[in-house]
């Protein structure tokens, strides 16, 4: 396996583009930081510590682009969709959207973006406001922003509601009356009805059945590809992410540790976290060539106090003293395609095909496996 990373390009503030384009990033991200204090102590209120949730994450999404955001669970992936939206205010570093810095922007500074940042949450169920019926929910960010289409407000609603695949005449049913895939799709159209440049979708599909888990995604490729919207897609599901999204970027407790476009992260992963991933991922092409496999041990480290140098060393079966001490940077590997970046001291090959031989890390289950060869 590949140990070269003296041909690196360094990316420093072109992070991500990630991809040649003629028109300028819609969202660029930079070294963003969340950290939510810990307090204890005597007095009370005394900061004892932090949780680093998300600690220096930079991407960019262009127009029209959809970006997945993946890894497992705890890694930050919700926490830097909030701080997208600016339902969290950033600790550290930069937002900006459409040329405009929003990072620390207050909230009367924030109201004519609002309308072009929508968010779709993850439960159904708590997101909508039991009290209010379907109307309400769908006008009312036309309401709060002073929009008046023409035919008037419940008109659009109508017709929001027949676009995400819903009766109109639904208009005045409350949102106990819907199943959790309804729900989700009076959540889709709330989202699009000011027309927004960019939507945030905090796993979107997690809370539902699988045989509800198309239907939405593809409603959403639909206004996707109708509206032209741009969408940060966070989800844990890799086999929904690669369908959904053109480029993907993988995060590892508060990090993200590679981005590149959705071909080369599936086929030719160079960050040992990705392998792994990849290796979870079920195949039901028979013909297909035989992938490794790669089990980790133990859970993701704590958020509060991360591992020093490189965060996945302590789960990592390529790890040597210099991934305790020196943290690896996020660049375009020798060897890897135009804006494919990874954060690896020791990249992996390019490849996920079978090596032969299983890795796996955890003791217990290799002890389990060897008894059940034995016996």
């Amino acid at each position: 396996m590949s140990e070269n990373t003296n041909s690196t390009t360094a990316v420093a503030d072109v992070i991500p583009g990630q991809r040649d384009a003629d028109s300028a990033p819609l969202l660029q991200v930079r070294d963003l930081k969340k950290h939510f204090p810990i307090k204890g102590g005597f007095p009370i209120r005394r900061t004892v510590g932090a949780v680093k949730a998300v600690d220096g994450v930079s991407f960019d999404v262009h127009p029209g682009e959809a970006l997945g955001l993946v890894g497992e669970s705890g890694c930050g992936k919700s926490t830097t969709g909030r701080l997208l939206t600016r339902l969290y205010e950033p600790t550290e570093g930069t937002v900006t959207y459409n040329g405009q810095d929003i990072s620390h922007l207050n909230r009367r500074q924030l109201a004519p973006i609002r309308s072009e940042i929508q968010m779709i949450f993850q439960d159904p169920y708590a997101s909508l406001n039991p009290r209010q019926t379907v109307g309400s929910i769908i006008s009312g960010p036309m309401e709060i922003n002073g929009i008046n289409p023409p035919g008037g407000r419940e008109a659009r609603v109508r017709e929001l509601l027949e676009i995400v695949g819903l009766n109109p005449e639904h208009y005045n049913r409350f949102p106990h009356e819907f199943s959790g895939g309804q729900r989700q799709r009076i959540g889709v159209a709330r989202a699009v009805a000011l027309e927004p440049k960019l939507i945030i979708a905090d796993e979107p599909v997690s809370a539902l059945d699988v045989s509800i888990q198309a239907q939405v995604i593809n409603l959403l490729q639909k206004v996707q590809r109708e509206m032209g919207i741009a969408f940060v897609f966070i989800a844990h599901d890799l086999a929904i992410v690669r369908h959904f999204s053109q480029r993907i970027a993988v995060m590892y407790l508060g990090k993200v540790v590679e981005i590149a476009d959705r071909e080369s992260l599936y086929t030719r992963p160079r960050h040992p976290y990705t392998h792994a991933l990849m290796s979870a991922v079920p195949n039901a092409d028979i013909d297909a060539e035989k992938k490794e496999r790669i089990r980790l041990e133990g859970d993701v480290p704590s958020p509060i106090s991360p591992p020093s140098g490189c965060r996945f060393r302590t789960r990592c079966w390529k790890a040597q003293d210099k991934c305790a001490t020196e943290e690896p940077p996020l660049v375009q590997i020798s060897g890897s395609n135009e804006g494919h970046l990874t954060a690896c001291h020791f990249p992996e090959e390019p490849t996920t095909v079978d090596r032969g031989e299983d890795i796996v890390l955890d003791p217990a289950l290799a002890a389990l496996e060897e008894s059940g060869e034995n016996a």
